[in-house]
């Protein structure tokens, strides 16, 4: 019997400590997803209502409308805000975990652009979306027989 397993309670309980793990990180990824959803939607008003609250540098590589990334940022904040909420109620969601990852990436990018004007800011929410990615991805739920 070396290497079988019998059933004898080892392998059900690291079984049920596996699934709780993940649904855990979903949970988190999922609270994340409105967290970051929400700074993008906050970000996205900024840059709609106020084109002078935007400290605009006149070498930065990227030529930018503050008000053309406020709308992306408001958009894609909306969407991080809907797919975290689908996860954290409705737990495993397969559309919302790919929703949540594809949102994540490209909130990633809109946070690199917005890197010379609002540094920590955009460190923090690349470092966010960054995690709830690798969430989204190793956090599945899988049933094991």
């Amino acid at each position: 019997m070396a290497g079988g397993t019998t059933g004898s309670g080892s392998g059900s309980s690291g079984r049920t400590v596996e699934r709780a793990f993940a649904g855990g990180l979903t949970t988190f990824a999922g609270i994340m997803l409105i967290f970051g959803g929400i700074m993008a939607v906050f970000q996205g008003i900024s840059g709609i209502a106020h084109d002078d609250l935007v400290v605009v540098t006149k070498d930065y590589t990227f030529s930018m409308n503050t008000t053309g990334w406020g709308w992306i940022d408001l958009v894609l904040g909306v969407v991080l805000v809907l797919a975290g909420t689908a996860l954290v109620g409705g737990g495993d969601a397969v559309w919302a975990r790919v929703v949540g990852v594809i949102a994540s990436g490209l909130a990633m990018i809109a946070n690199f652009v917005w890197l010379p004007h609002y540094p920590f800011w955009a460190v923090v929410l690349i470092a966010i979306n960054a995690f709830v990615i690798w969430a989204l991805c190793v956090g599945t739920t899988r049933r094991l027989s």
